[in-house]
């Protein structure tokens, strides 16, 4: 008797944390499932990963089951469910299926990726169902702070899953297809079994404000703003760029561009009618021949990021662009956690300089892209499903999603993490199994395990320097010279002004001296003599314990 079908929901990136989404769904008996990937995400890397440049999810279980991958699906162009596909495509070349706003910006991601492979993407719009492999997918709209986010409903003769992506529920989106509430209800009717849901804002009460609602208020601070505006928001947010140039035309403002990233964008966005009727972007050549009360600027880094252009403009360093006292600056956005220092810094600069600061704390100038409570509520109604899977969240996130999700009458819901194997249906919806999961990072030039990138001993570097030693020796034996000695981030004397360079070479021509001649012609017992008798004279003077290398020559 064959093995009964199973869909199965792996994540391999994006549940417990958020950011870097990749998920899996699985379909047939358990040794032998085709596969679908939905969104390849990246995350970037904090300060217990430094001088790493992007962080991937491993993929590792996903080359073992290359053959079985039936297709990828990216549901929208954010990096945490797109920016991955560059690096981590020519490891799978599978299908990728796309709407043409996101394949517009792979394209551009691939052309500004020095070396990157092009990535052919089968282009599909909002509405359109067709099958991949096995699977029966339907792209749905919703509405997210992007153009052309879409919902998968997935079916199965034994059941429907519906994958949200990220949504929100959002009437007048600014621009593109609004939510489909219609559609959503006669999948409901039809039947869905599981539902695997963003839980980003699932502890937040209420409904999230609308871009119209926003885009009213950008107008009435432009109107009303005296001097020069800048406005900073996510380059990706094409509807919030389309709600800036209406609000700077409605006040009378030429719109400067500033920043490669909302260029691309802004390209992208034009090609597809998106920037349709708007007065023309200026390029930032322009700024220097515009009335200061008749300018409002576009940047990128509304992140802090230490080279887009608001960070180079807060710190008087951009070649182009200058803000004065009473000019004023709109963050645009949220600040992402783990952003806030880089943000203030940014905050700051522009404050010396007597610019006003304005964020969603003093007015409505920027919504999230996610649901609330109110707007999950509605969907469960809607679509009706008997399990529930929280995605998309830190585990608080996650918990609290549940734990919504139950109080609305949803009686299976699956709490689970990366790597776990999720059996959705048939039978009771439980994780059956688990997977290889990690961290893949882009560090320069390589990628691969973060420890190999030489990550670990860069964090003990960073707290506690490094010191090299050289030795020449002929090969009785003796020193042909003094010790080299240098010293990384180290302190040069100790607390009685005695250079630390000489306590070491003291310490190491000891230890040499305290080798028995016969021995010390083994090079690798007076290396790691040396090594040990040079991070102790560290140590006792600093009370740290430095890395050491010990290089050993014979003459």
């Amino acid at each position: 008797m064959a093995e009964a079908n199973e869909i199965v929901f792996l994540p391999l990136g994006g549940v417990g944390e958020i950011g870097m989404n990749l998920g899996l769904y699985g379909y047939g008996p358990e040794d032998d499932r085709t596969w679908l990937v939905v969104d390849v995400g990246v995350t970037f890397a904090g300060p217990e990963l430094p001088g790493i440049d992007l962080v991937l999810p491993d993929i590792s279980f996903l080359e073992s089951e290359k053959n079985r991958i039936a297709g990828i699906v990216i549901t929208h162009a954010h990096e945490d469910h797109y920016g991955g596909l560059v690096h981590l495509w020519p490891l799978l070349r599978a299908p990728v299926y796309a709407t043409p706003f996101t394949a517009g910006l792979i394209e551009a991601k691939v052309e500004g990726e020095p070396g990157a492979e092009e990535i052919p993407v089968t282009v599909v719009q909002q509405g359109q169902r067709l099958n991949i492999g096995p699977f029966d997918v339907e792209f749905v709209a919703m509405s997210h702070s992007i153009p052309e986010p879409c919902a998968l409903a997935l079916r199965f003769k034994e059941g429907m899953v519906l994958h949200t992506g990220d949504w929100k529920i959002d009437l007048k989106p600014g621009l593109g297809l609004p939510i489909d509430l219609k559609r959503l209800e006669e999948l409901g009717q039809e039947g869905v079994t599981a539902l695997v849901c963003d839980s980003t804002n699932a502890y937040r009460e209420g409904f999230s404000p609308s871009e119209s609602d926003v885009a009213a208020e950008l107008t009435r601070i432009l109107k009303e703003a005296k001097h020069r505006v800048a406005v900073t928001t996510f380059s990706s947010n094409v509807a919030r760029i389309r709600a800036v140039a209406e609000a700077a035309a409605a006040a009378d403002r030429n719109l400067v561009v500033v920043g490669r990233s909302m260029r691309r964008v802004i390209e992208v966005a034009g090609e597809l009618g998106y920037l349709d009727d708007l007065p023309p972007f200026l390029d930032e050549d322009s700024y220097g021949f515009l009335p200061r009360e008749k300018t409002v600027l576009l940047c990128t880094g509304s992140q802090g990021e230490e080279r887009a252009a608001l960070a180079r403009i807060a710190a008087g360093e951009h070649r182009n662009i200058a803000l004065t006292k009473g000019d004023m600056v709109i963050f645009s956005a949220r600040t992402i956690p783990g952003n806030e220092k880089e943000v203030g810094a940014v905050v700051n600069g522009l404050a010396q300089t007597g610019v006003q600061i304005v964020t969603d704390r003093d007015a409505l100038v920027h919504v999230s892209g996610h649901p609330r409570r109110g707007e999950l509520a509605e969907l469960y109604k809607l679509v009706q499903p008997k399990v529930v899977v929280p995605v998309h969240g830190e585990p608080f996130h996650l918990a609290a999603h549940g734990a919504f999700a139950q109080s609305q009458g949803i009686r299976s819901v699956v709490i689970a993490g990366n790597g776990d194997i999720i059996r959705l249906f048939p039978g009771k919806a439980e994780v059956i199994d688990e997977a290889p999961f990690g961290l893949t990072v882009v560090d320069g030039n390589v990628m691969g395990d973060p420890e190999v990138t030489g990550v670990k001993e860069r964090r003990k570097l960073a707290f506690a320097g490094a010191l090299v030693v050289s030795v020449v020796m002929n090969r009785t034996g003796d020193l042909m010279d003094d010790p080299g000695v240098a010293l990384f981030g180290i302190p040069e004397t100790d607390t009685e002004g005695d250079p630390m360079d000489e306590i070491v070479r003291k310490a190491v021509t000891g230890a040499i001296s305290g080798i028995p001649k016969a021995r010390r012609k083994d090079s690798d017992l007076v290396s790691e003599a040396v090594r040990r008798a040079a991070r102790a004279s560290v140590t006792s003077v600093w009370g740290k314990k430095t890395l050491c290398k010990v290089l050993v020559t014979r003459v």
